[in-house]
């Protein structure tokens, strides 16, 4: 681990200093992209150093699956008694669908590497949270995960802006519209952002159903590397869950009967997001750029199909 010390500390200043430089930049441009950015801009002079290379390979893996750790002490699994099982049903087969979708249209339009698949595991569950849990278990390359970053975190950004402007035009009964952004939008921020920006009842309902989404991310994340494993002629599929995913399901189910103080969750979501922050400032200075422009025009169209695949089926469903 000696040898890793000098990419980590490298990995980690740019994450911190994307924390504080996020805090002037528009939503879309989150810690998340910023931390990336500021990798890409020193990966060329930087990012190939023997020396860093450890490091910053161990900040880029490692800390993806911590990050996922931590996001299990927000969780609440009685957010599926709260919604009803109608509603968790219509979410769940959505999400299924989506996932589905996304193996086969990712094929039909040739999306590079796991792109299309990390985007859409972004887009049915938890943004860049879920991108996390995903990547380690199939092997993503680094620039997979800088476009679905940033695809997934544009559209989420995006929808947080327009669905509150759609349902001042055109207003939906609470539950509807707390429905729709929940089980829709990327990340809990932008499921937040849109739905106390209609009411603060929407907001609250809405990130009740979002919590029902997230509750999903072991099952999802199963049916991935199954279909992964299906893409590869001598592939065997394997039932055991990634280390970090099965810690996840324990705190969890723990947090879901024996709740957490409310600092100590504000804490540890700030650690979490810290360190996935940190992860993406590593997996930054391992992308090439010139590639990633290459590649990233097929993965936001991919990211705009499948966002409005998702949002067209849960207004039919619901």
């Amino acid at each position: 681990m000696k040898s890793y010390i000098p990419g980590i500390i490298l990995a980690a200043t740019l994450g911190f200093a994307a924390f504080f430089i996020a805090q002037f930049t528009p939503s879309f441009l989150n810690a998340y992209l910023v931390a990336l950015i500021l990798g890409m801009l020193l990966a060329p002079s930087l990012g190939k150093q023997k020396n860093l290379n450890g490091g910053i390979h161990w900040s880029g893996v490692k800390m993806l699956e911590w990050s996922v750790v931590l996001l299990a002490f927000g969780m609440d699994y009685n957010a599926i008694v709260k919604i009803g099982m109608g509603s968790f049903v219509i979410i769940a087969a959505v999400l299924f669908i989506v996932l589905l979708l996304t193996f086969y249209l990712s094929k039909v339009m040739a999306c590079p590497g796991k792109t299309g698949w990390l985007i859409g595991f972004g887009t049915a569950i938890c943004g860049s949270s879920a991108i996390a849990a995903l990547a380690p278990k199939i092997k993503a390359k680094e620039e997979d995960v800088a476009i679905s970053l940033a695809a997934v975190n544009l559209y989420g950004s995006l929808g947080m802006l327009l669905l509150p402007l759609f349902f001042q035009i055109y207003p939906q009964a609470l539950n509807q519209m707390a429905f729709v952004i929940g089980a829709s939008l990327h990340s809990v921020g932008n499921v937040a952002g849109a739905g106390f920006a209609v009411s603060d009842e929407v907001g609250q309902l809405a990130l009740v159903y979002k919590m029902a989404r997230v509750a999903l991310l072991s099952p999802a994340l199963i049916l991935m590397a199954w279909l992964d494993s299906k893409g590869k002629s001598q592939a065997k599929f394997e039932w055991k869950l990634p280390w970090y995913l099965f810690v996840f399901l324990v705190i969890s189910i723990f947090v879901t009967f024996y709740p957490l103080p409310n600092d100590l969750l504000l804490k540890s979501e700030l650690i979490g997001k810290v360190i996935l922050t940190i992860a993406m400032a590593a997996i930054g200075l391992k992308v090439n750029f010139f590639q990633l422009l290459k590649d990233g025009k097929r993965g936001l169209v991919f990211a705009l199909i499948i966002f409005m695949l998702q949002i067209s089926l849960l207004w039919l469903l619901k």
